[in-house]
């Protein structure tokens, strides 16, 4: 049974009960607070917690009335951390048409007025007014993706770092464990914060090093397009290199200094983030109340971190970095036996995944040459020579689990990236082994629907996102009806499409439409393409240029345009059908009416 000091505090009373009459630090978090390593707030707090820290939580405080949320629990000793929560907050609100989305998936019963636009602005402005003495720090999705100067889709508008917009003190980037740890233990000894790896800050006073780069300020770039795209490439080489380089940026009088990230993370380093005294529920104060996030995840493992695919509409890699960082076998196996004893489990495991569910152990033969990489993709524009994608190691976690007492089947619930498998090694013995995981991943692990991401069918438009020809999922789609034809299986493959995505015109959509009915698909998963920051897709998109070689690039940026391509998605619907034909004689496309219609 369950008591209230297995979480960490998020009230008075519930400070009292640990007998604390002093906190170290102060977490304040737009997610409800569920006590999971997926759950960033409920990470960070751990982490702390485990150096001896007296942390608490405040999720989802109240904005809008006399503040008390925020008063509540007093002044922390060293610090408050301020974080939107598991997604970018206007990402988790609005959908790529500006509409509130119709539940917050983070967010008791789904409700949607439980956060503000911007929470990490709002929180920060309310605590440094209650208590100006007090450091915030920033971090989570949103202090990572607005740590420079940004496009936001949302207010149409180029952004500078959200330091600027909301007055904190510094913000911590990427996966921060290594980093809270470290501001933590340097205000206790007094030191300088300024430099700390993996961390953002505003100064008046910078003297630049040769090593440093120098972006265009942001008022340069609210004037000129085209310096806005030529920042991100920068932005993009260094968060994913190995040993990067200072990044400085003028912002009126003053400049945002981004320090270097920290190598990657060992595999202890990770596997203590996840071996932390989660409880794995969300707080007893929710009881009775569904947290569609929670749900998602419950009965899932999470693997390893960070994805080398570069995906240009992503922004993983920007967060977690392109380096793989897996977890131990026993760790895994660990948290999986602790999901076995979680009273309404049935069996069945959620996902054994990660971002890429199959990148588990994947990293260069020669890390030599990867610390040199500038390269923001691994798997693009082919799949790197240095990369080793030996499944073996999956396939052992996959046995392994499998083989635990009480577990029935587990599933691949996160996207799995079929280039990987189909790219042959000079090693005859991995292209064995992926072949071998390939069948074993069908034919064990999918539940009844595999979700893959083409994204497109035009080779154009899938070199400007960053992905394999669509050859690679016509290949992959052979193989697995022909696994299901063999094993008398009647299993399908779910792909996701993007439509509006830059450099996608109306006819590679009405193309699209023909070449996935030939497949026999009724597309079901449609996304239209949202600008979320700091991403390639996102500049080439507001700009009209791509950021590494400041070419043009056409994007749909209007509605109609934008409605226009979607409409193709729905090609088989009755009451869409005289549209599209319209559509398609508008766009001197009758040739493709035929092909969508038959004799017209």
């Amino acid at each position: 049974m369950s008591n209230l000091t297995d979480w960490l505090p998020t009230t008075k009373k519930e400070v009292e009960l640990r007998g604390w009459d002093e906190l170290d630090v102060i977490l304040f978090s737009g997610d409800a607070y569920v006590d999971h390593p997926s759950f960033g707030a409920a990470v960070i707090g751990r982490i702390l917690e485990a150096e001896g820290l007296k942390v608490a939580i405040v999720p989802q405080p109240n904005w809008r009335d006399d503040l008390r949320d925020f008063k509540k629990l007093g002044k922390p000793r060293l610090f408050f951390g301020v974080s939107p929560g598991c997604m970018d907050s206007m990402v988790n609100k609005y959908t790529a048409n500006k509409r509130i989305r119709h539940e917050d998936a983070y967010t008791p019963d789904g409700r949607t007025d439980m956060r503000p636009d911007y929470p990490t602005i709002v929180y920060t402005k309310i605590l440094k007014q209650l208590f100006p003495d007090v450091p915030v720090f920033l971090g989570g999705i949103e202090a990572s993706m607005r740590r420079l100067t940004h496009y936001d889709y949302w207010e149409d508008r180029v952004r500078p770092s959200i330091l600027v917009d909301s007055g904190a003190d510094l913000l911590m980037y990427g996966m921060g464990e290594k980093t809270v740890v470290e501001i933590a233990r340097k205000i206790e000894r007094g030191e300088s914060l300024t430099d700390t790896p993996q961390i953002a800050y505003l100064t008046n006073n910078i003297e630049p090093q040769d090593t440093d780069i120098l972006l265009y300020s942001h008022e340069e770039c609210v004037k000129d397009k085209k310096k806005e795209a030529a920042n991100f490439k920068h932005i993009e080489e260094e968060s994913n290199k190995w040993s990067a380089q200072r990044i400085i940026q003028r912002t009126g009088k003053q400049t945002v200094v981004v320090n270097p990230p920290y190598p990657p993370m060992t595999e202890a380093e990770l596997d203590h983030s996840f071996d932390l005294p989660y409880t794995r529920l969300p707080h007893p104060k929710y009881k009775g109340k569904r947290i569609p996030a929670y749900d998602m995840i419950k009965f899932s493992i999470n693997l390893h971190r960070g994805c080398f695919g570069g995906c240009a509409f992503c922004t993983i890699s920007a967060h977690q970095g392109k380096f793989i960082v897996s977890r131990s076998k026993e760790s895994i196996l660990k948290e999986v036996k602790k999901v076995i004893q979680m009273p309404d489990f049935k069996g069945y495991l959620s996902d054994l995944g990660g971002p890429s569910a199959n990148m588990y152990r994947m990293h260069g033969k020669n890390l030599d040459l990867c610390k040199k990489c500038k390269r923001p993709s691994c798997a693009h524009p082919t799949v790197c020579k240095n990369l080793n994608n030996d499944h073996r190691p999956l396939l052992d976690i996959y046995h392994a689990v499998d083989a635990l007492p009480g577990i029935k089947k587990s599933f691949i619930g996160s996207g799995v990236r079929y280039d990987l498998l189909l790219h042959r090694n000079e090693n005859e013995e991995v292209n064995k082994a992926n072949r071998q995981y390939t069948k074993e991943l069908i034919i064990k692990h999918v539940s009844g629907r595999l979700k893959v991401a083409p994204e497109h069918t035009s080779d154009d438009v899938l070199y400007l996102m960053r992905k394999p020809s669509f050859k690679q999922f016509e290949e992959f789609k052979k193989i697995f009806d022909r696994i299901n034809t063999q094993e008398n299986l009647r299993q399908q493959i779910i792909p996701y499409f993007i439509s509006s995505h830059p450099g996608c015109k109306e006819e590679d959509m009405a193309e699209l439409a023909v070449i996935t009915k030939k497949l026999d698909f009724h597309l079901e998963q449609v996304q239209d393409f949202t600008p979320t920051p700091m991403t390639v897709s996102t500049e080439t998109w507001y700009t009209g240029f791509h950021p590494y070689t400041l070419e043009p690039v056409f994007s749909a940026r209007t509605q109609r345009e934008k409605l226009a391509q979607r409409l193709f998605f729905f090609w088989y619907q009755p009451e869409q059908r005289r549209e599209i034909i319209n559509e398609l004689r508008r766009i001197h496309r009758p040739d493709l009416i035929d092909k969508l219609y038959g004799r017209h």
